[in-house]
């Protein structure tokens, strides 16, 4: 794993870490998925550094080197806020430098929250990859119960998630499941809770998201059903959007065997949208 170029915890106590290059041409805010940490996309801000872009990356409330219960993000509204106080300290960092967001899974959902509320002037646009937009996964009677369990039980555990779903490479999965700062356990009820409702405001959301946008997807992922992350170049206000759905991979598109072809084409598209 690469070690960041520098560290530091935002005012909510919130971790958070820099992979910085010398005169970056861009700037890359990395939000990472539930039960992960920014430090699982030290491979991505390697990337990002060769072609020239500084990367930052919160971990979320009860993730990572975060405080709170492992696994419970609290709210929503913390979460993305968050993102939009490293957002603005990468800013502040980097005068001048075209901003990007990066988000994965949950962070995914959450980048799209943040970026139609008020997201940071500089931005240029945002990378989504495999937003949690389906709350599928979850039974009927589970999706029913979820509010109650949030306000009376928010940390139960409600829903477990399988490892080999995120990617093909054994390798991969094991790191994962040896990871002491990734949460193993299920699925917390406040947590299922805010992302169910978060996701079914979105759609009404997206329309105000005129920024340029760059959606991927593993064909073969079996956590976010491929067909969910069509709502965003279909609601989406921007004129600018590229989907890309990669054929038989699996829900972390940037550690699958495949991952060198897929941050390629993220380099690509910072490139072409970096002014």
């Amino acid at each position: 794993m690469t070690e960041p170029a520098t560290e530091g915890t935002l005012p909510s106590g919130q971790y958070w870490a820099g992979w910085a290059v010398d005169d970056p041409g861009g700037v890359v805010v990395l939000v990472h998925g539930l039960h992960e940490h920014g430090g699982r996309y030290a491979h991505v801000a390697q990337r990002l550094a060769r072609a020239g872009y500084a990367s930052y990356a919160v971990d979320h409330p009860g993730h990572g080197r975060s405080p709170g219960v492992r696994g419970n993000i609290g709210s929503m509204a913390a979460t993305a806020a968050g993102v939009g106080r490293l957002v603005a300290l990468a800013a502040d960092r980097h005068p001048g430098a075209p901003l990007f967001v990066y988000g994965h899974s949950l962070g995914g959902l959450i980048a799209l929250q943040y970026l139609t509320g008020t997201p940071y002037a500089r931005i240029r646009g945002a990378v989504v990859s495999a937003p949690a937009l389906d709350t599928g996964a979850a039974t009927k009677l589970q999706q029913l119960v979820a509010p109650v369990l949030s306000r009376v039980l928010p940390d139960l555990g409600v829903l477990t998630l399988d490892a080999e779903t995120i990617s093909r490479d054994p390798a991969v999965v094991a790191a994962y499941r040896a990871d002491p700062l990734n949460h193993t356990g299920k699925v917390r009820a406040r947590t299922g809770a805010e992302m169910m409702t978060t996701a079914a405001a979105m759609p009404a959301r997206l329309p105000s998201l005129a920024m340029p946008l760059l959606v991927l997807h593993g064909g073969a992922d079996r956590l976010v059903p491929t067909a969910s992350s069509e709502l965003v170049p279909a609601s989406a206000g921007s004129t600018d959007v590229t989907r890309t759905v990669y054929p038989g991979l699996y829900h972390e598109p940037h550690n699958e065997p495949e991952q060198q072809q897929v941050l390629d084409d993220v380099v690509s598209w910072l490139d072409a949208h970096r002014g």
